[in-house]
């Protein structure tokens, strides 16, 4: 019998999250069926990394190294239907932790976002805000082996150096600028193609503004509006929307599934080409899962934040 511990939500957030909306379980977990794995979390992230440590299905020998959405626990049992096994040739000398960040579902989300939404073109400028986080690193570097021009902000002046690191024409950190509709001027005086948004609210305001005839826009995430206890309000952009004929798109990476095998790749070979820089920010220890959620709301990571179990 393995003893598996979880963390378990005790009450949904009111505004920003508190140590006391979690709580750890401890259970026994039976021993696995026919056709199940016992899986052991190695890294944990909103999407698990894990090894099968038991097995009773021939797909997935014991030492397997899988990803799987089973949550914030150190043991689980699956019948595999959830499993999505590691690219099989893996090298022996990169982190399997990349597997939650660059060369896995951020990295997949930053190279569809790229290519499926935006369809950027070599000489064309693009925006890209929470640059310095998990996607957005990615995203700029993208956009740069593409053969453009890259923008990006971030919330720290330690972010915008590792930006500058990452080969960004211009990086700006949006908490210390007088204005950010000025800053945005400043970095491209003539707008922007595309803009790949991770923010929301004021941010996505002052950008679209400074769009360029025809730009276009993927919305990929929203986090300055997740903990509002009360929603946002305007302003209302349709009008210039209309007359910039913007088109702006929300996506989700598993649109493109069946792409995923090609696209791993393809990352996996920007990495070890040196042209993919991945920064983790990782936590160790499964009792500070809290901790490290609460510190990705609040921008502490550069790159994918990661706890190591």
């Amino acid at each position: 019998m393995v003893q598996a511990k979880s963390w378990i939500l005790l009450k949904h957030f009111d505004g920003f999250p508190k140590d006391s909306d979690f709580e750890v379980k401890v259970e026994e977990l039976p021993e696995p069926r026919d056709g199940e794995v016992l899986l052991e979390a190695v890294f944990l992230s909103v999407d698990p990394y894990l090894r099968v440590i038991q097995s009773k299905n021939s797909a997935f020998p014991v030492g397997s190294h899988v990803v799987s959405s089973c949550g914030w626990t150190t043991h689980s049992i699956s019948d595999g239907k959830d499993l999505t096994p590691l690219m099989s040739d893996w090298p022996k000398d990169v982190s399997l932790s990349l597997a939650l960040g660059a060369i896995g579902m951020p990295g997949l989300t930053a190279l569809y976002g790229v290519e499926e939404v935006l369809d950027l073109k070599a000489g064309e400028t693009l925006l890209v805000n929470a640059a310095a986080g998990a996607v957005g690193s990615v995203v700029g570097q993208i956009a740069k082996i593409k053969g453009c021009k890259v923008v990006g902000s971030a919330g720290s002046e330690a972010k915008v150096a590792f930006l500058k690191e990452l080969g960004f024409d211009e990086a700006f950190n949006y908490k210390t600028v007088s204005s950010l509709e000025e800053a945005l001027r400043k970095a491209s005086p003539d707008g922007y193609d595309c803009f790949f948004e991770n923010v929301g609210g004021h941010f996505s305001t002052a950008a679209i503004q400074q769009m360029k005839n025809f730009g276009r826009i993927a919305v990929c995430g929203s986090i300055s509006l997740y903990n509002d206890t009360t929603p946002q309000t305007g302003p209302y952009q349709h009008l210039t929307m209309i007359i910039k004929q913007l088109k702006m798109e929300g996506f989700m990476q598993s649109r493109w599934t069946h792409k995923h095998p090609e696209s791993l790749k393809r990352l996996m070979a920007w990495f070890k080409q040196g042209k993919l820089q991945c920064r983790e920010h990782v936590t160790k220890g499964f009792e500070n899962m809290p901790a490290a959620f609460m510190g990705l709301l609040k921008g502490d990571n550069t790159g994918k934040a990661v706890v190591a179990v």
